[in-house]
């Protein structure tokens, strides 16, 4: 019977339409699955006459496809399944049906268009299939469909991507720049289809995915859509479980991935915590499984972390971290329970709750669930006991898993097949459970730790070098049986580092060893001392790897000081005091602490940033703290000031760590306020935002915790004006109230400080209590007779002046920010002239006054002799006018002759910031001669007075007051307007 037919066709005249609908209806799916011998038939007689009905076949779709006749035949609607059953049978049949689909590609009509394209996949994507090389036209104009203006168009296109990487590797290049756009598609879905596209073709052989396409699912890591985010990071999960955890490729495969573990940790830094939950989730079922063996697991931990980048391992310390945080706010939340029910443990338990619920995504939701979850741990005493032993220190990773059971199903609804707040109250368990680190995997992390002192070749199949893993940090210990060498700087640096630490640890045990080292080697022989004759190239920094060896150790020497004062915790042998001075003296010498120019300025500048970035460690100890001097905070406030683009930089960063923790003061956040006239934009920038981050950080602290309530004053943002006024009040910068830069300066440093992010519209403090703490004093009657009387210019409190050699100090002993007993010690003028200033209506001021010419030398006696000595040195090097990024320094400027300003006062000279300039007048005493030449920054000079006598400013002014009528009339607020300093 076929050859009969097949006779009557190829012998015939031709195929009537009637004819081939007979033939091709039985290869339409419905029809193919219901008579299978027809199919077949068929399939066979179609094989056999090709060469005569292809012409036919390709008539019927010329009419159907390109005419769009669809009456011709009752299989025009099938036509696209006809295609493909007919490019399976023989692709010879639609040799002349091909340009034909090609110009339905180019149809206005998007549904035409994506109907062609399914096809069009279904054809490029078959596993034997050789149509994208015999038709090129074809297939470059179906890639171009990638790119189409319709969105499901666009998204067939992504999905048959997957499918022609896995049957054809050789097309992959065609296809990475497309799905390199659509990779950065504006549709989410696509973007999401992309990353599945290649993660699937990558678990299935990592050969058909080139590094190209899995950098593409690198950076949609950092995508703006969650859905894409975790896309994105399970399938570099996957992808690194398979290649590198199992090995499943050999070590090339494994290399090809290494980077996706380094990668993965990195995302522990964005703020989402949406992201930290998956990496947290990540580490635990792909990095280091927490259902494999104790020595398994602590294997791939110990391998892991050895072979991890220093990002990465800081981000997994962090996560550690943020999880032992976490299992504490838990255990002091069941701590409450235990008191007795009061208001102010209910505050202290909601507080407890609002800070956990935090830490689990979507906080809205979850304080709702937390509440309900802290109602049922009230009631169930036993699953009270289930999470205590969950979260105690001693507690297994088995009985980890116990618990996790047992709370889940006494949470459990079985009503309730979706439960929203169980998987919330799974979260949370996920985070506090010790799933990885017990006494039996220390012991197991142990035995590895032995193995890798003697060296394996295990540890070499894993990556890891016995002379780049943990046997050089065990190795620290032994230069510590040698004696220390000032001489070797190179053998420095390990007995260093390891002796601060263990001064950290374990301080009562080295007491005394401890302290005979540091006051005899650390600060006598070492820190004192210049062996070296530094590289004079001029340049303010240099590479990590060009620092002098001696430089380098003494600054581990200064952290080991620091350290070890950190172990102390106190100051009952004045070592702190001893160390500060230091420090200080180390700021004031510009880092040269020796003062015999031998060290180059690169190092110097190693050395300010390392005694800044030690006082402002030694700040976040409330012990040491109390005994930092006002002059030493001003000190170390003008590091970030410093000529040096890169200790600005480094300094800006380390106080705002420090802050944002809520380790330091808070009259520490007020140092950013002097970024103002950095000459760099972004450092400006960058301080701004510092600035913006540790006011939301504070302001959300105080709404998340009750109890902070009652030390506002250390909380409150607004209150860092008092101290950013101090630091102005001594900024070496501002010395003459006339000077339009110096004022201009002035104006950016308040307009940065006093922006409208410190607005709060809330009331802490009654009138009362506001007026005491502004003033000093409590509120006075009405002075209402002021507001007429002209504005007298005021005075500055009295400059510390010493005779000779000495530069006068701008600090007085009683320069405490918020003390308002300061305004005590300044001296009265006797004769006060008016000025022309006009009255501030809104603002009226007491009358001030000012000595106009008689001046007599000022000292003031109650300034110790230690705070004399620093705040002379404070003067001495003031505030270093930041000098560009690049480095490049600045000439002197001319000295200025002194002028009388407009108020008859004499104005004093301008004093020169930092060290004495080069040339001197002959007045000049001695060791102004021997002062360092080449300036720093944007030094001003000025000239040398002849006698202490010219340098007096005269003060008389009285404290600020602020008047409120509250019945009938608002008196303005008095204002105190210091004109001249």
């Amino acid at each position: 019977m076929l050859d009969l037919m097949s006779s009557i066709i190829m012998e015939g005249d031709g195929v009537t339409q009637e004819l081939l609908d007979s033939i091709l209806i039985n290869l339409i799916p419905a029809h193919k699955n219901l008579n299978k011998q027809a199919f077949d038939l068929s399939k066979v007689l179609l094989k056999r006459t090709v060469q005569t009905i292809e012409t036919c076949i390709a008539n019927f779709f010329n009419q159907v496809l390109v005419l769009g006749k669809s009456s011709v035949s009752d299989l025009s609607e099938h036509v696209f399944d006809l295609i493909q059953e007919l490019f399976a049978i023989d692709p010879p049949l639609l040799l002349s049906v091909m340009p034909q689909l090609e110009f339905k590609l180019k149809s206005n009509d998007g549904e035409e268009r994506l109907a062609v394209v399914r096809l069009l996949a279904k054809l490029f994507g078959a596993k034997d299939s050789e149509l994208a090389t015999q038709n090129r036209p074809l297939w470059q104009c179906f890639l171009g469909r990638f790119n189409d203006i319709h969105v499901p168009v666009r998204l067939e296109c992504v999905k048959f991507a997957s499918h022609c990487l896995m049957n054809h590797p050789d097309l992959a290049k065609d296809l990475t720049e497309f799905l390199k756009v659509r990779s950065h598609d504006p549709e989410e879905a696509i973007r999401h289809d992309v990353i599945v596209t290649i993660i699937t073709a990558g678990k299935k052989d990592l050969c058909l995915v080139n590094d190209q396409l899995l950098g593409f699912v690198r950076e949609r890591t950092l995508d703006k859509r969650w859905r894409v985010r975790k896309e994105a990071m399970m399938g570099l999960a996957q992808l690194h479980k398979k290649y590198c955890l199992h090995h499943e490729a050999g070590k090339d495969a494994a290399q090809k991935v290494s980077w996706i573990k380094d990668k993965l940790l990195h995302i522990y830094y964005q703020n989402s915590i949406d992201d930290k939950l998956l990496v947290e989730k990540i580490f635990a079922q792909y990095m280091v499984p927490h259902n494999l063996e104790t020595e398994e697991k602590m294997k791939c931990l110990y391998y892991l972390y050895a072979c991890l980048d220093p990002n990465a391992v800081k981000a997994l310390n962090e996560m550690w971290k943020c999880q032992n945080m976490l299992r504490s706010q838990v255990r002091e939340l069941l701590d409450l329970h235990k008191q007795p029910t009061s208001e102010a443990n209910s505050a202290a338990m909601f507080g407890k709750l609002m800070t956990i619920a935090k830490n689990l995504p979507d906080p809205g939701k979850a304080q709702d669930f937390m509440k309900k979850f802290n109602q049922v741990l009230g009631e169930d005493e036993k699953l009270r006991a289930q999470l205590e032993l969950l979260i105690n220190p001693t507690c297994s990773c088995k009985q980890a898993e116990v618990c996790v059971r047992e709370i889940t199903r006494k949470l459990a609804n079985p009503k309730q097949p979706t439960n929203p707040f169980l998987e919330m109250v799974k979260f949370l368990l996920e985070r506090i459970a010790p799933v990885h680190i017990d006494s039996e995997a220390i012991s197991a992390l142990v035995k590895l730790l032995n193995k890798s002192i003697e060296g394996t070749a295990e540890d070499e199949e894993e990556g890891v070098m016995p002379d780049a893993a943990i046997r050089s940090g065990l190795e620290l210990l032994k230069p510590l049986s040698r004696s220390l060498n000032a001489d070797v700087p190179e053998q420095l640096i390990t007995p260093l580092v390891s002796l601060g630490h263990i001064s950290m640890l374990a301080p009562d045990q080295f007491a005394s060893p401890m302290k005979s080292i540091v006051a005899n080697f650390i600060v006598k022989d070492l820190l004192m001392n210049d062996r070296s004759v530094g590289n004079k190239n001029g340049k303010l920094w240099c590479p990590d790897e060009e620092v002098s060896p001696e430089v380098l150790a003494k600054v581990h020497a200064i952290k080991l000081l620091v350290r070890w004062l950190l172990g102390m915790r106190n100051n009952q042998s004045k070592s702190a005091n001893s160390t500060l001075r230091l420090l200080s003296a180390m700021l004031v010498s510009e880092g040269d602490l020796t003062e015999q120019k031998k060290i180059s300025k690169s190092d110097m500048s190693r050395l300010r940033l390392a005694a800044g970035g030690a006082i402002m460690k030694l700040s976040q100890e409330p012990c040491y703290h109390e005994i930092i001097t006002p002059e030493q905070f001003q000190l170390s406030a003008l590091v970030i000031n410093d000529e040096c683009y890169q200790v600005r930089q480094i300094f800006a960063q380390k106080v705002h760590v420090a802050l944002v923790k809520l380790q330091l003061p808070l009259e520490y956040m007020s140092i950013f306020s002097l970024c103002a006239k950095d000459p760099v934009k972004e450092r400006r920038a960058h301080a701004r935002q510092c600035l913006l981050k540790n006011i939301s950080v504070r302001r959300e602290y105080i709404k998340q915790n009750p109890m902070a309530h009652e030390k506002l004053l250390s909380l409150l943002p607004e209150y860092v004006v008092p101290y950013m006024i101090h630091l102005l009040a001594h900024d070496p910068d501002f010395t003459k109230p006339q000077d339009f830069e110096q004022l201009r300066d002035i104006k950016e440093i308040v307009i940065l400080a006093l922006m409208e992010d410190f607005i709060n519209d809330k009331e802490y403090l009654s009138l009362e209590a506001r007026t005491v703490l502004l003033t000093g004093k409590p509120k006075p009657a009405s002075v209402l007779g002021t507001v007429n009387k002209p504005l007298s210019v005021t005075g500055k409190r009295p400059y510390n002046r010493t005779a000779g050699s000495e530069t006068g100090s701008n600090v007085s002993g009683h320069s405490e920010p918020s003390s308002p007993s300061g305004n005590k010690g300044r001296e009265q003028g006797t004769d006060a002239s008016e000025t022309g200033a006009s009255e501030n209506e809104e603002n009226p001021v007491i009358l001030l006054s000012v000595t106009p010419a008689k001046t007599e030398p000022v000292k003031n006696k109650e300034v110790n002799s230690e705070q004399s000595a620093a705040g002379n040195a404070s003067a001495e090097r003031g505030k270093k006018r930041a000098a560009p990024a690049d480095g490049s320094e600045n000439m002197h400027q001319s000295p200025e002759e002194n002028q009388p300003d407009e108020v008859g006062a004499p104005v004093p000279p301008k004093p020169r910031r930092g060290r004495p300039p080069k040339s001197q007048t002959p007045g000049s005493t001695e060791k102004s001669s021997e002062a360092k030449t080449g300036g720093r920054g944007r030094k001003r000079a000025a000239p040398t007075p002849e006698s202490p006598g010219e340098l007096l400013e005269a003060a008389n002014i009285k404290v600020p007051k602020q008047q409120k009528d509250t019945e009938a009339k608002k008196t303005p607020a008095q204002r105190q307007m210091d004109l001249q300093r």
